[in-house]
């Protein structure tokens, strides 16, 4: 396959997105080279639009965390891939383009009965659900889990691995529509945050028992409400502040309650960090997809010259699942 010199890729510039012309990248050793067929749209690269979230030293600085597509180019230490391989791969930056960079490490291939467009839905959203609830929170069978934004990429994935893994499941979304929506994915109780005090409902819909982790996506003024909602021996995992970094702590709950707060973000952690995840959802993840028991949700694609309408669309908060640019 000939590789060209100079690739189409979306450069931000004064927090507008332009399609641009740049050199294609190439492999160092540990990489392989992705010939991109699709990529998925996530808030962070919203924020890097903005200016708020400047990518990790020596990540490309075009946006896009994750793509799917057919490997060109293999690295000179990379011996489990090769040309002509297609995959999804985690990435810390580098997808709004023709082609992208990326860890062989943190390379999956594209489960059974998938399509690109599919398989760029994967990577972001698993990668952080699985660390973060399974991993860090350490949610069991039978124990139930509360998921803010329960229609965003993180809502829908979080849902369907905390079902396919017999837990229970509340989210919490902005909508009947969405709230709907959640409930056709798995959920076991889904609160119209707009209509009522999730505090309320959360304790109605566990018999006052409380949940035993959360995932919050929000921060903000949300964060003395989670307490209110976790059970004795709860943790809540923070993974973005969409409601702001401050908030004010009862410090007590967290005494009485014996309660964890713990949070993460993934981009910046080293590929061996990573590819433990990579692994563990090969493992326990990639079958239920192949088995379709379950699967990416996906509300909308755009093209790559149409990123800043994708944008533009994700800020307004109407979609339910991933949206996706083909490129």
């Amino acid at each position: 396959m000939m590789i060209p010199e100079f690739m189409q890729a979306i450069e931000v510039e004064a927090d507008t997105l332009q399609l641009t012309a740049r050199l294609t990248p190439k492999p160092a050793s540990h990489q392989v080279l992705i010939k991109v067929v699709a990529a998925g749209v996530n808030r962070p690269d919203i924020s890097q639009r903005k200016g708020l979230y400047p990518p990790p030293t020596g990540a490309s600085d075009i946006l896009g965390l994750e793509v799917a597509g057919t490997i060109v180019l293999v690295g000179a230490a990379v011996s489990h891939l090769k040309v002509g391989d297609t995959v999804c791969a985690l990435v810390t930056g580098g997808g709004y383009a023709g082609y992208c960079l990326a860890s062989a490490l943190l390379c999956l291939p594209i489960p059974k009965g998938l399509s690109f467009v599919e398989a760029a839905a994967l990577p972001e959203t698993f990668f952080t659900v699985w660390s973060n609830v399974f991993d860090r929170a350490q949610l069991r069978a039978k124990e139930t889990l509360l998921v803010h934004g329960g229609t965003s990429g993180i809502g829908v994935t979080a849902i369907q691995l905390a079902k396919a893994f017999h837990a229970n499941v509340i989210v919490t979304a902005g909508s009947e529509e969405k709230c709907n929506a959640c409930i056709k994915l798995g959920a076991d109780t889904a609160i119209n945050y707009h209509e009522q005090d999730f505090v309320t409902a959360v304790h109605k819909a566990t018999r006052n028992k409380g949940v035993n982790v959360i995932l919050d996506i929000i921060g903000g003024d949300y964060f003395p409400r989670n307490l209110k909602c976790l059970a004795y021996d709860g943790r809540l995992v923070q993974i973005a502040l969409q409601n702001g970094i401050k908030a004010e702590i009862n410090l007590l709950p967290i005494m009485v309650k014996r309660l964890t707060i713990t949070g993460s973000t993934l981009r910046a952690r080293d590929d061996a960090f990573k590819a433990d995840i990579a692994n563990q959802l090969h493992k326990n993840v990639w079958p239920l997809l192949a088995s379709g028991k379950i699967k990416p949700i996906i509300d909308s694609t755009f093209t790559l010259d149409e990123a800043a309408v994708a944008h533009e669309y994700m800020e307004s908060s109407q979609h339910i699942g991933k949206i996706i640019l083909e490129v």
